[in-house]
């Protein structure tokens, strides 16, 4: 993972990510912090909780989700963009390493027209905000 980002957030290769090491670094903070949960220990769980919404992994791993995992990465937000490209996500990654605590909007609801003549509710919100819940 250090191979990969350098120390000034100046180059992401996002191709080049061992996902695989991601993942374990991020379930190891996750065990952290339930084993200091389960202890009591209220300022190491906060301490642990600082320290994951700060971690490189955490927001690549949150990106991935939202952009490449998720059911719904085909579908447009209220922002009405689609990342389906490494250039994308590597411009996503370096907007959330700059932002460090933005205002997170709620959910937007619009109603879509259905088949029957009828509609539902549909909820949607932007692709930074949706990272940044992860």
């Amino acid at each position: 993972m250090t191979n990969v980002i350098n120390q000034n957030h100046e180059q992401l290769e996002w191709h080049a990510i061992n996902w695989r090491v991601v993942t374990t670094m991020i379930n190891n903070l996750r065990q952290r912090i339930y084993r200091a949960s389960a202890t009591g220990d209220l300022k190491k769980v906060r301490n642990l909780q600082k320290l994951m919404m700060k971690s490189r992994a955490n927001h690549l791993l949150a990106i991935r989700k939202v952009t490449q995992i998720n059911r719904g990465k085909h579908t447009a937000g209220v922002d009405n963009q689609v990342i389906d490209d490494h250039k994308g996500r590597e411009h996503l990654y370096k907007l959330l390493s700059q932002t460090t605590s933005e205002k997170i909007y709620p959910v937007k609801r619009v109603y879509i027209a259905k088949r029957i003549g009828k509609s539902a509710l549909l909820g949607s919100q932007l692709f930074s905000n949706d990272v940044n819940k992860l």
